[in-house]
């Protein structure tokens, strides 16, 4: 991901600005705010990219980063004390103007970043960007708020809220349909008293966990507590280590990994058997599914319709030995020209990303309700053609990093409605088997598993296991099976 582009400066008001240095973490923060707000760009991919083209050092990376994720976190709260602090709504704000605003309200709310050094840099970045006139409505509008404690403007945007999931969403940033889609989920569970325990993990940033491709590196310290292949980055710096290990050491989230080894141990390999990784894009499953198969004499494929999404699959796996096929199509269509061809397949759904929040920080913003019956219609279709392509006692991971009961328990049922041929198996047992320390994990009856990042330091990944039986009809055989 290439650093974002510097955009030029915008003055019409007030003329050109007399040019104002503005501190370099603070400009890379400000950039990559832009960036999001503008291009849809991504933080977590943005952010490295400009920390390395503005050769940050340590310091000002961890401020850029700090600033960068802080305001784009908060975003909604801080746009609610903005909009008190300017008397109008943001939406009447210049979006240029509006992103500083927001850099300078999580300093001055949610750091220890002196009040004047805020005020004076946001205000600076505003007059170089677009100009005089607005840097001076920015400053009013900063040293309103400057005036006032975080406890004193939490308590004044609250006040406005209209029901109590409106008051909770300002409280802990987080968008109303987001808290409820959050609550359903762990009441499922009977733990609906976790609600804010989830939402405040939501804001605290991971920390960083490698994984060690089986067979061929070895987990370092301090080790993870549940997937043996799991680690942690010693300093929190992990390129010094990922560099060393010649990509069979990479960045994966411990969640991740605890879905991928299910699959594997869900019943033992046997030499020969074929393997698909149906929705594979970026590739750290992948890899980790390739190191098991290498070990196990396991053919494995992969598939990814994205293009640019195919070609970090392929560099994830250069790291793990023997030519693994990557397949460009449409995993539906993959599916449907294979019955019955594979011994187990992975099927970790495209999904709105809801389990991600804490490394994903703009998402909860980005994304809306109606996304998620768009992609239900896509996610049931992916699992059911999956159903079809696995073999007799083949075995199908549906995989989600969101815990939206619309993309997980709805979608299993939507599936096996209707379906004879279907067992589901006890994913709870087999992660429990997997994990090296006890998984507290509910129970709901079905044994699929729900993953969440306060209670077990993952993202909130949820898995199912299901196993494909005798056919209650016959299936034509089809010219490529066995290929």
């Amino acid at each position: 991901m290439s650093a974002p582009q510097r955009r030029p400066a915008r003055r019409p008001n007030g003329g050109a600005a007399p040019a104002r240095r503005v501190q370099p973490a603070r400009r890379v923060a400000y950039d990559v705010l832009r960036a999001v707000s503008d291009d849809d760009a991504y933080a977590n991919l943005t952010l490295p990219a400009a920390i390395t083209a503005a050769s940050l050092s340590p310091q000002d990376a961890a401020l850029a980063t700090e600033l960068t994720y802080g305001a784009l976190r908060r975003r909604g709260t801080y746009d609610a004390v903005i909009a008190a602090a300017a008397a109008r709504p943001t939406s009447d704000i210049d979006p240029a103007v509006l992103d500083a605003l927001r850099l300078a309200t999580h300093q001055l709310l949610a750091t220890r970043v002196a009040s004047h050094a805020a005020v004076n840099e946001s205000v600076n970045l505003v007059s170089a960007e677009v100009g005089r006139g607005p840097a001076g409505f920015a400053n009013a509008v900063l040293r309103r708020i400057s005036r006032d404690t975080p406890g004193q403007w939490q308590e004044r945007i609250e006040q406005g809220a209209r029901s109590d999931d409106e008051r909770l969403g300002l409280r802990t940033a987080h968008p109303v349909w987001i808290i409820r889609a959050m609550r359903r989920a762990l009441t499922a569970e009977g733990r609906a008293d976790e609600l804010e325990a989830l939402l405040e993990a939501d804001n605290v940033s991971p920390e960083v966990t490698l994984v060690a491709l089986p067979g061929l590196a070895e987990p370092g310290e301090p080790r993870r507590p549940y997937a043996p292949t799991a680690f942690g980055s010693p300093g929190g710096d992990p390129h010094t280590i990922i560099s060393a290990a010649g990509g069979t050491v990479r960045v994966q989230d411990e969640g991740s990994q605890l879905v991928a080894l299910a699959l594997a141990a869900a019943r033992p390999i046997a030499p020969g058997e074929r393997w698909l990784d149906l929705c594979a894009g970026p590739g750290g499953k992948t890899a980790l599914l390739a190191a098991i198969a290498h070990e196990n004499d396991v053919v494995l494929e992969a598939n990814e319709l994205i293009p640019t999404r195919a070609r970090l699959v392929r560099s994830a796996l250069k790291a793990v030995p023997g030519d693994i096929t990557v397949h460009e199509q449409d995993g539906r269509d993959l599916t449907a020209v294979h019955p019955g061809r594979y011994d187990r397949i992975l099927v970790d759904a495209p999904c709105t990303g809801l389990g991600a929040l804490r490394r994903r920080p703009e998402a909860r913003w980005r994304k809306a309700p109606s996304d998620v019956a768009e992609l239900a219609a896509l996610q049931t279709q992916l699992l059911a053609g999956a159903l079809d392509a696995v073999a007799p006692g083949g075995i199908v991971a549906y995989v989600t990093c969101s815990p939206h009961l619309a993309e997980t328990s709805a979608i299993v049922a939507e599936v096996l409605r209707g379906r004879d041929d279907i067992v589901e198996l006890d994913a709870g047992a087999v992660l429990s088997e997997v994990a090296e320390s006890p998984l507290d994990l509910a129970s709901d009856g079905t044994g699929r598993v729900q993953l969440w990042p306060h209670r077990h330091g993952t993202d909130a990944m949820f898995l199912a296991l299901l196993q494909r039986t005798e056919p209650s009809h016959p299936r034509p055989s089809h010219p490529s099976e066995g290929d």
